[in-house]
């Protein structure tokens, strides 16, 4: 028996264009139980990524797939398919790289491999939606001799920031500070560096702030004012807005706003012409208003939801969407006297005509530090088999 144990040391969310770095280890136990033990061969072990891609047959019409489908491992396969089995398609692969050849572990023996890959920068973001879906994955395939081939999957997320790829990194490092006495691979150098691009890429698109005023009006006059102090942000910021009621002329009885996100696919690849798109409510706030000056509201943009993006089946927006509540009489109406004594309650009125209406602002979406995304990852750093 082998146990093959493989570990993200940096957590399970990259960015594209990131060196994803993993610890493989194979160990043959000793247990304190047994009275014998031998040594344990392994034939081969190579690793490989991919990207698997599925799309719901009831809302998206692909083109046949060439390519042949394996569901199971035969007995005498030694083919490394790192998607066999896997539904849909595999989209996007890097080459697979062998670890060993003919590995021997005496009991109680383990040695470990160290598997890197520069992260494909063209590929789609991990996306879990209603209608397709993009899947990362790292599977490492070991066999025995004369056994079949066994697979360890390790998923992980992919954030994918545009712009990246087209940036050239200087070739002339000889102004940026660097300690002689330490030694550093080329691609872990670049990789740190591609990280702080990232980090300062979306400082500067987030931090800008400028005023958005909106009026808010339906066919009988104003309802109020609402304010935001911008419309890009990052995946696990909150997006804080304001109301302002007095200036109205129309009664708001009652406001909502959620935060969504619509998946559209392209036309030629429809199921029905003219389908409806796909949403999605990740953060909602309601209240009702009526006589109230001022509100606001916040609502977190989770760090496990994926930023707005576009491949040529699919697209995912961002958007605000509000829902208002506004009276069909004057504010006058709204309150009525309880009684003719000094002591004067006012009630509701049980009875008002309402009118409803709604309002779509678009927002922009964009990626956040993998590694603060890791903290709330559904993925383990370390899974395992046994062989």
């Amino acid at each position: 028996m082998i146990e093959v144990l493989a570990k993200l040391g940096r957590g399970p969310v990259f960015l594209a264009g990131e060196v994803l770095e993993c610890v493989i280890t194979f160990t043959n136990p000793l247990s304190a139980s047994s009275t014998s033990a031998s040594s344990e061969m392994l034939a081969w072990a190579s690793a490989q990524i991919h990207c698997q891609f599925h799309a719901s047959e009831n809302r998206v019409a692909l083109p046949p797939s060439d390519g042949s489908k394996h569901d199971v491992q035969a007995e005498n396969e030694t083919v490394f398919v790192p998607n066999r089995g896997e539904r849909g398609q595999c989209i996007l692969s890097t080459p697979p790289k062998i670890l060993f050849c003919d590995l021997r572990l005496d009991p109680g023996e383990s040695k470990s491999y160290s598997y890197c890959e520069t992260l494909p920068v063209d590929g789609p973001p991990s996306f879990r939606g209603q209608s397709v879906k993009y899947v990362y994955k790292l599977t490492i395939g070991c066999q025995r001799v004369n056994s079949p081939i066994k697979l360890l999957r390790v998923p992980f997320r992919v954030l994918v920031l545009h712009g990246l790829k087209d940036y050239q990194f200087p070739q002339d490092e000889a102004v940026a500070p660097s300690n002689p006495f330490l030694e550093e691979e080329e691609s872990l150098k670049k990789d740190s560096r591609l990280a702080d691009l990232a980090t300062e890429l979306l400082m500067v698109a987030t931090s800008r702030r400028s005023l958005h005023l909106y009026n808010i009006s339906n066919t009988r006059g104003k309802v109020g004012t609402f304010c935001i102090f911008k419309t890009v942000y990052k995946i696990g910021e909150d997006v804080i807005g304001t109301f302002n009621f007095s200036e109205g002329d129309i009664p708001c009885l009652q406001f909502s706003v959620s935060l969504q996100t619509e998946e559209s696919i392209q036309e030629e690849f429809q199921r029905r012409r003219g389908q409806p798109v796909s949403f999605t409510v990740h953060a909602r706030h309601q209240e009702s208003c009526l006589h109230t000056a001022q509100s606001s509201f916040s609502l977190p943009i989770p760090l496990s939801s994926t930023p707005g993006f576009t491949t040529n089946i699919v697209s995912l927006k961002w958007r605000l969407h509000f829902e208002f509540v506004t009276s069909g009489e004057s504010a006058g109406t709204c309150l009525v006297r309880g009684s003719q004594s000094e002591a004067v309650t006012w009630t509701g009125v049980e009875q008002m005509e309402v009118d409803t209406f709604s309002w779509d602002l678009p927002i922009k979406v964009l990626p956040t530090n993998p590694i603060l995304a890791s903290y709330v990852s559904q993925f383990s750093s370390t899974n395992s088999i046994t062989i």
